[in-house]
């Protein structure tokens, strides 16, 4: 044998090899095309331009729309960061009577939907509702609390329920940095006031910043809570678009104004999430709390556990209370819905669950510069409204179904096969909620040592059944973590629903919406029960965690 004949194998392994790391790559680069393209669509909507109905809405609507969104935004940013911040300093650096159940108790309000908590306010703060009706009779107060279908009103029922993200992420800030400089601080003469603005939170500010852009994402993404108080934004413009002028180029031109201040929050949050790397490493391990006593201490009490109770305990007590008392009316097409709701959501847990091994599993068999700069394309899905998403597949499948299937059903005499089918809600579930099923999956991935994978490729084994064999049985608490993420937030999912949903698929946040639509607090508080309690699971799991941590 030649020393010719003993290179010529190398060209061909390495083929084989790149070949190989492609197609582990490929399930990245799907993914992200899955979230560029029907945001590309989009933005080139503004190439068919619709200037009837953008005359009406600029004479009509674009600058209460324009007022509106800000004003929430704004509203809804100053709320959650007063209440999230000193929420979070109570519970994180002093002691008062009920503190360690206030410490968890804060973070129940993550599991009711905006629009449970808009209607169960409206129906209690309404003119014909038990506090007004109240006022009226007991007090002989005429007017009761006046109007609730304002600004203020949508801003405080938004806060309450997204005050969260701001408290876990500044209670964790104010955890880490313990009482050495506040000690400090304190021992040159500084008041405790007067050190906790210069001290504590500024070194909280990154991760404040954080918890503020995802509220603030969450707010711009909402469309239940804002259509029940009929608080008209760009989300309730773009599914009035549709469903009112039947124009889907002005529905995807609104949702690309939406997208630009949905792009400027991501920004922020990715800025403050970077800011805030930083920041950990003056950590302190001293977590020594001030023990608030007498006067301060039933104060920090009654704040803590009065924001508890108008964000948690009142709106379930006052659900239950609907549901038991029109048990008599029960509509026997409630367990339809619960099929249909079960049935997507486990479709979209499967599908995204599925895609973010192979993307997680893929990155680490194919390393290769960019992958991870599509990997961050792939998880943007979850800061894009339900409603731009929805615009987004409509446009791509219309495109699909008049250039590409058209003479097809010419051809074969069938309708419709994409608009309106169940593959397009699941597309938009698996778009919007995939960086929710990775973030579990990477994790358990990170644990796994690599020599686990090396050890089986030296018996033999190919990736294919190293995946199957070593990381899918290691993997499976984190695979099941993440599918009840995704399961829990298919279910809670309105706007994208409302307009993709097949004819006849109602589920239970579109029977919410349908009954709180017409004023039906009653007929609603049974399917938003169950969606509350469904809610709870990844809460009560997150609560864990945190207090593992």
């Amino acid at each position: 044998m030649s020393a010719q004949d003993l290179v010529l194998p190398a060209p061909k392994t390495k083929i084989a090899r790149v070949n190989t790391g492609f197609w582990w790559r490929f399930p990245t680069y799907l993914v992200a095309a899955m979230v560029l393209l029907p945001l590309c669509v989009i933005v080139f909507s503004w190439l068919q331009p619709a200037p009837d109905i953008w005359a009406h809405l600029i004479e009509t609507q674009l600058a209460r729309l324009l007022e509106n969104t800000f004003v929430l935004l704004v509203g809804v940013a100053v709320s959650v960061c007063v209440l999230g911040v000193s929420l979070a300093w109570l519970v994180a650096a002093c002691e008062f009577p009920g503190r360690r159940w206030l410490d968890w108790g804060l973070m129940l309000p993550l599991a009711i939907p905006p629009y449970v908590l808009a209607f169960v306010f409206l129906g209690l703060l309404d003119y014909a509702g038990p506090v007004n009706t109240w006022l009226r009779n007991s007090l002989g107060i005429a007017g009761g609390i006046g109007e609730v279908r304002t600004a203020p009103g949508v801003i405080i029922v938004m806060s309450l329920v997204l005050y969260p993200y701001v408290y876990m992420l500044a209670r964790s800030a104010f955890v880490n940095q313990g009482r050495e400089l506040m000690d400090a601080a304190r021992s040159l003469g500084v008041s405790p006031l007067r050190a906790f603005f210069k001290v504590s939170l500024p070194m909280a500010r990154p991760a404040i910043a954080a918890g503020m852009a995802l509220a603030m994402m969450e707010t711009l993404a909402d469309f239940g809570a804002v259509s029940v108080f009929n608080f008209d934004t760009f989300t309730t413009a773009i599914y009035k678009s549709w469903f009112g002028f039947y124009n889907l180029a002005a529905a995807a031109q609104l949702a690309s104004l939406l997208l630009l201040f949905v792009l400027l929050g991501l920004w922020a949050e990715q800025s403050a999430r970077s800011k805030g790397r930083l920041q950990t490493r003056r950590a302190s391990s001293n977590n020594d709390r001030y023990q608030l006593r007498g006067l301060h201490a039933g104060l920090a009490c009654v704040y803590c556990a009065l924001v508890f109770a108008v964000a948690f305990l009142v709106p379930i007590g006052q659900l239950l209370i609907w549901t038991f008392s029109h048990l008599n009316e029960f509509d026997n097409r409630y367990w339809g819905f619960v099929k249909n709701s079960l049935v997507l959501a486990f479709l979209a847990a499967l599908v995204s669950v599925g895609l973010a091994l192979l993307v997680s599993f893929g990155r680490r068999q194919s390393p290769v510069k960019g992958l991870s700069f599509w990997a961050r394309v792939a998880g943007l899905g979850y800061a894009l409204p339900g409603s731009v998403l929805a615009v987004g597949i409509l446009l791509v499948f219309t495109l699909i179904e008049n250039q590409l299937l058209a003479p097809l059903r010419t051809w074969l005499g069938f309708g419709q096969v994409l608009i309106g089918s169940l593959a397009a809600l699941i597309l938009a579930y698996v778009i919007r909620f995939f960086s929710v099923a990775i973030g579990p999956v990477q994790s358990g991935l990170d644990g796994i040592r690599p020599s686990f994978q090396e050890v089986a490729q030296t018996l033999g084994s190919t990736r294919l059944q190293i995946l199957r064999r070593v990381y899918l049985p290691l993997l499976r608490p984190g695979l099941l973590t993440a599918a009840l993420l995704v399961l829990v937030d298919t279910l809670k999912e309105m706007p994208a629903t409302l307009i993709l949903r097949p004819f006849g698929w109602d589920t239970l946040a579109v029977r919410v919406f349908e009954r709180t639509a017409e004023g039906q607090w009653e007929q609603a508080a049974l399917p938003a029960v169950t969606l509350v309690a469904v809610s709870m699971v990844p809460v009560v799991l997150m609560i864990r965690r945190s207090n593992r941590d």
